[in-house]
């Protein structure tokens, strides 16, 4: 299987969603632009859409070259009517992938089976161990020696799918929430950006 784009190919799109700061979706692109992925995999991240018109990670896509969409939840009445305006927000770019980066939206069973194998979420705990919220406050209260995150398919039910790479750092005596997410955050961007890679690289055309 060839690692290179025939002439002539067109570019299979990745659409990136956050809801903050955006540091996993920079570390994608970055990577997409450094080892030309356009180039190697026939893949381009087309767009970063985020639910959040205060997000910080806007902009950092904009100075990424990267276009941008707001589709701002709070504007709909339920999450169904939210998720099936994000689909049609999505598939106007035609994705071949579609990254969850900071995305901290519930999606609906509807919205994860029309993007089934190819919804892909990073999350900052070793699950199955401590799925949902506040991560790193129940790895340190519960005593745990290491912590990490997990690339993972998305499901219907919430941080489970096929794990696709895991990332570890230990917990240091005194960590705070803070130490240890900062520390975590460090691996996020390494396994997200491998993971695509990979998942790019066994998807690539002969």
């Amino acid at each position: 299987m060839s690692d290179l784009l025939n002439p002539g190919e067109s570019l299979r799109p990745i659409v990136i969603l956050i809801s903050g700061t955006g540091s996993n979706m920079a570390a994608i692109v970055e990577a997409a632009g450094k080892e030309d992925w356009a180039r190697r995999y026939g893949a381009r991240v087309a767009a970063v859409i985020s639910n959040r018109p205060e997000a910080s990670g806007l902009t950092l896509a904009q100075s990424l070259k990267v276009p941008t969409e707001v589709l701002d939840h709070r504007a709909f009445e339920s999450r169904e009517a939210f998720d099936a305006a994000l689909m049609l927000r999505i598939d106007a770019h035609a994705p071949a992938l579609v990254l969850l980066a900071g995305f901290m939206r519930i999606l609906t069973s509807g919205f994860v089976a029309h993007y089934a194998g190819r919804l892909l979420n990073i999350h900052p705990s070793l699950l199955p161990a401590f799925p949902g919220l506040n991560t790193h406050r129940r790895a340190i209260d519960a005593g745990c020696r290491v912590a990490g995150a997990t690339v993972h398919q998305v499901t219907a039910e919430l941080d489970h799918g096929e794990i696709l790479a895991q990332g570890v750092v230990p917990i240091l005596p005194g960590d705070t929430e803070a130490m240890l997410a900062a520390r975590v955050l460090t691996q996020e961007h390494r396994i997200y950006t491998d993971a695509v890679r990979v998942w790019l690289r066994q998807r690539s055309r002969p």
